[in-house]
C-alpha cells in the first residue's frame, strides 16, 4: 500500500492522489485524480453506475452517486479543499442506458438530490452534457469538478 495521499510536484502546484484506486488510475491510465495549479484544483471525472449485482433503479443510482461523491470529497480533502470550494461541475450523462431504469428527468432528479446532500447552496456553475458512452461500460454519469481555494 502506498502512503496516501500522495503528492507529486508539478508546474505551479502538485498532483494529488488520495486513494489506492487513484494510484492505479495514475499508473495504468496516466491521469491524475486531481491536479492543483496555484489556487485552482482540477478534478478528473469520477464515474457513477452500477457495480456487479447492484440495482438500476433510481434509489440504487442514488447510492452509486453517493459513492462517487464520497470519492470526490476524499480527493478534495486531500487537496486541501471541500465541496464548498467547488466553482464548476461538468457532468456527462448516458441518458439512454441499460445501466439505469429511468428517463433523463429521473436521472437528473436523482443527481440533483444527491448533489444537494453534499453541496448545499450557494450552488456552483454546472454544465450537463449527454453522451452515448463513458470509459466504464456500466457508467451512467461522469462527474468532473473544478475547485478554487
Amino acid at each position: 500500500m502506498a502512503d496516501l495521499p500522495r503528492r507529486i510536484a508539478s508546474t505551479g502546484g502538485e498532483v494529488v492522489i488520495a486513494s489506492e484506486r487513484a494510484v492505479t488510475m495514475y499508473e495504468s491510465f496516466k491521469f491524475a485524480a486531481a491536479r492543483r495549479v496555484d489556487k485552482t484544483i482540477y478534478l478528473s471525472g469520477v464515474i457513477a453506475g452500477p457495480a456487479r449485482g447492484e440495482g438500476r433503479d433510481v434509489e440504487a443510482f442514488k447510492a452509486q452517486l453517493r459513492r462517487a461523491f464520497a470519492d470526490i470529497g476524499a480527493t478534495l480533502e486531500a487537496a486541501g479543499a471541500s465541496f464548498a470550494h467547488v466553482a464548476m461541475i461538468n457532468t456527462f450523462h448516458v441518458w439512454e442506458s441499460d445501466n439505469f431504469d429511468g428517463d433523463r428527468n429521473a436521472q437528473l432528479g436523482a443527481f440533483i438530490a444527491v448533489k444537494d446532500e453534499f453541496m448545499p447552496p450557494p450552488h456552483p456553475a454546472w454544465t450537463a452534457v449527454g453522451t452515448t458512452g463513458l470509459a466504464q461500460d456500466t457508467g451512467v454519469v461522469e462527474i468532473q469538478m473544478t475547485a478554487h481555494l
